[in-house]
């Protein structure tokens, strides 16, 4: 939970200090580890507090107004204050450190990425304790009022408002029965329509995994046989059915090694997800944080991974024309808006 001064939270006087150093909104959004967008919002909120523009464009530069050369060392003072009373934390020794860390993310999370680090991390931190839990409704509120340390998940359902670090991409495949006649020869998106699929949806909300929302707002719809509440459960509700599930590769990949089933390139173009893992800004100096994101990012960089396979019949899905990432963006999160 952000601490507020009046209407003045933390986040917008750490924002305030980035911009007066750096007199630049890309340069303060590099140092806060926050997007450009992000950071024009908190310019904006702390114009609105101080009723000043802090900054104005001179040129080709930005420039301090005569209040904002005022406010820094005030703003420098206090922050500083913080940090030597409040924020400092000792110095981090994975070796030694006790500590509870609470990881938001999926099951496909945990899979293919949690559960190999935190084997090394058992004896990299052996007193170091670790809180999976599962995906909810509102993720972005449990990093905002501090019910969990990371968020795990795809970069389309991050805050812009608080840091975060991408870790890797995947992509999907179709994953169904060694018997099942479909999964004979390479898929067609004729065949993909006319078969029962299986999927995952989460929380009270039942929010749709990226692969199900994306296919939805298409013209052409999947028949869904079966709800699944997890990704993990997918292979298991295949197996033996004529039925498929569009999975993402990494994890299929996995499951196809002790099941019997098989892989095929999903006949149309889906964008691949880029997993990312976020933390609350407050917490941007949390040295054991900042080392738990650096051990990920080390797992998730020297994995293996498979170039994308695109077969000859894999199609765009919609009408032939290129689905910009941005308006995908936009449209994901209209349709999952969180608090």
């Amino acid at each position: 939970m952000a601490m507020r001064f009046g209407r003045l939270d933390l986040n917008l006087l750490v924002a305030l200090d980035a911009l007066l150093t750096e007199r630049s909104v890309s340069l303060a959004a590099d140092r806060l580890c926050l997007s450009q967008s992000a950071t024009s919002s908190a310019l904006g909120r702390l114009r609105e507090y101080f009723g000043d523009e802090l900054l104005v464009v001179k040129g080709r530069n930005m420039i301090l107004t005569a209040r904002a050369e005022e406010l820094i060392e005030p703003v420098r003072t206090v922050l500083e204050q913080i940090r030597t009373t409040v924020a400092v934390a000792p110095p981090f020794d994975p070796a030694t450190a006790e500590r509870t860390i609470r990881i938001m993310a999926s099951d496909y999370s945990t899979e293919v990425l949690l559960a190999g680090v935190l084997v090394d991390l058992e004896s990299e931190a052996p007193n170091l304790r670790f809180e999976i839990q599962p995906m909810h409704d509102a993720p972005i509120e449990a990093i905002e009022r501090g019910y969990i340390d990371l968020l795990l998940t795809i970069d389309l359902a991050i805050s812009a408002d608080h840091p975060s670090q991408l870790l890797f991409q995947d992509d999907y495949v179709v994953v169904g029965d060694r018997e099942n006649p479909a999964m004979a020869e390479p898929m067609t998106r004729d065949l993909y329509f006319s078969l029962g699929h299986v999927t995952a949806r989460f929380g009270k909300a039942r929010v749709a995994a990226f692969d199900d929302w994306f296919v939805r707002r298409q013209k052409q719809q999947r028949r869904i046989d079966v709800v699944a509440p997890t990704f993990l459960s997918l292979p298991g509700l295949i197996v033996g059915t004529k039925r498929i599930a569009t999975m993402h590769r990494r994890m299929a990949e996995k499951v196809v090694r002790n099941m019997p089933l098989v892989l095929r390139d999903v006949p149309f173009d889906i964008p691949p997800i880029r997993e990312t893992i976020q933390w609350n800004l407050t917490n941007n100096n949390d040295r054991a944080l900042r080392w738990v994101v650096e051990r990920l990012h080390a797992a998730a960089s020297s994995a293996p991974t498979e170039p994308l396979q695109v077969a000859s019949n894999v199609i765009s899905l919609a009408s032939g024309e290129a689905i910009g990432r941005d308006e995908i963006e936009v449209e994901y999160r209209m349709n999952h808006p969180q608090h």
